[in-house]
């Protein structure tokens, strides 16, 4: 195998493999990247055996063929090589090694066979249907944060996308909780996506995902299984397993009966709640909410470490309400709105909060209160 290829197009594809590749690995092969070139096209194929990702770039093939090197190492070796130069790579199948070329740069690095790189079997997807991706981005970018760490609830441990339905018809939606908030958010439903059996999209999918998201022109092409999910762009196709568990049913932890509204300035909110949680005890972050008659009042107090207090002129005209919260969520939740408002709907202070957008009901968080 000989090809060259652009050093910024090579880049961006190893840079996409090796982020799929596990740091510590037990089995040497999953270190490395699968590189096929034919026609006018190099392929970079990178997988931890839950995730696989196939990356395309233009490229000169002087000779076809196919080998793996060590993703890491050839990540590092191109991004220190200068901006737009030309690098050649050369497998000699002999000597086993790939020599990699860029003006007087040269490099030699250590193969593994190609039959000995798991390809992941392709499975037969039930559900194919396209969306454009900032249709994609907002759906997984508005409900990851509140994906559960806890290994012990492992279906938990990503999004819930599925079809469900929503106030004017059918929507795909989003959902991920860990117990102490929830996000759920809608999008209208593409075409081909009617059947769609709901799938746990893992964590690390999520976070590889995002990678595909970034430009606004692309189309995703969208294929799911029960075991499988793949998301394809042009250039580049991720296929991943899908947890194999039943995620909750969320509806019932969304609260309907919640009347005491307030509305306040999301910017001002977010940064008020950061301002004051700096002398709250790390292990708490415990606000305290106090609200009145257009009046907000968040405070904190630390016995340990001080005391602080903001106030915020806010849209409220129910009765008196304290409630707290673990700042970290209020943060996490009001980084969300997009809009100029939060809509935040209480019942009491031992119930679960709702917050929206103002007015728009397709992203709807819950965050649960805390005894301050």
């Amino acid at each position: 195998m000989k090809i060259s290829i652009e050093r910024g197009a090579l880049l961006k594809a190893v840079g996409q493999a090796q982020s799929v590749v596990e740091r510590r690995n037990t089995i040497p092969i999953l270190a490395n990247v699968l590189i096929e070139a034919e026609g006018s096209t190099a392929s970079f194929r990178a997988t931890d055996l839950d995730i696989e990702v196939v990356d395309k770039a233009p490229a000169q093939v002087e000779r076809a063929g196919a080998t793996t090197v060590s993703a890491v190492t050839l990540h590092e070796i191109v991004r220190k090589l200068p901006d737009g130069a030309l690098v050649t790579l050369t497998d000699d199948g002999a000597t086993g090694r790939l020599t990699v070329e860029a003006g007087r740069s040269n490099f030699s690095l250590a193969t593994l066979p190609k039959e000995d790189f798991p390809v992941m079997a392709s499975s037969e997807y039930e559900s194919n249907f396209s969306a454009p991706a900032p249709v994609l981005r907002r759906l997984f970018d508005k409900s990851k944060f509140a994906i559960s760490t806890e290994e012990t609830r492992y279906y938990l441990n990503g999004v819930y996308m599925h079809v469900a339905a929503g106030e004017s018809g059918q929507v795909l939606r989003c959902v991920a909780t860990d117990g102490h908030r929830l996000a759920r958010i809608d999008a209208p439903l593409p075409s081909g996506a009617e059947g769609m059996a709901g799938v746990i999209v893992p964590r690390k999918t999520v976070n590889e995902l995002r990678k595909l998201l970034d430009n606004d022109e692309t189309t995703i092409a969208v294929s799911v299984s029960e075991t499988k999910v793949r998301f394809a762009a042009p250039d580049i196709t991720l296929t991943s397993k899908v947890i194999d568990g039943t995620f909750p049913d969320y509806t019932r932890v969304i609260p309907q009966g919640n009347t005491r509204k307030l509305e306040v300035d999301a910017a001002e909110f977010a940064q008020a709640v950061d301002r004051v949680a700096t002398v709250s005890s790390e292990r708490s972050r415990a606000v305290k909410l106090s609200l009145d008659e257009d009046r907000l009042v968040l405070s904190v107090n630390a016995p340990d470490s001080g005391a602080a207090e903001e106030e915020l002129s806010v849209a409220y005209s129910d009765d008196k309400l304290e409630i707290g919260f673990n700042a970290k969520y209020l943060l996490e939740i009001a980084g969300q709105v997009d809009r100029e408002n939060a809509v935040f709907l209480f019942n009491s202070a031992g119930d679960p909060t709702l917050m929206r957008e103002g007015n728009d009901n397709s992203a709807v968080y819950v965050v649960m209160p805390m005894r301050v």
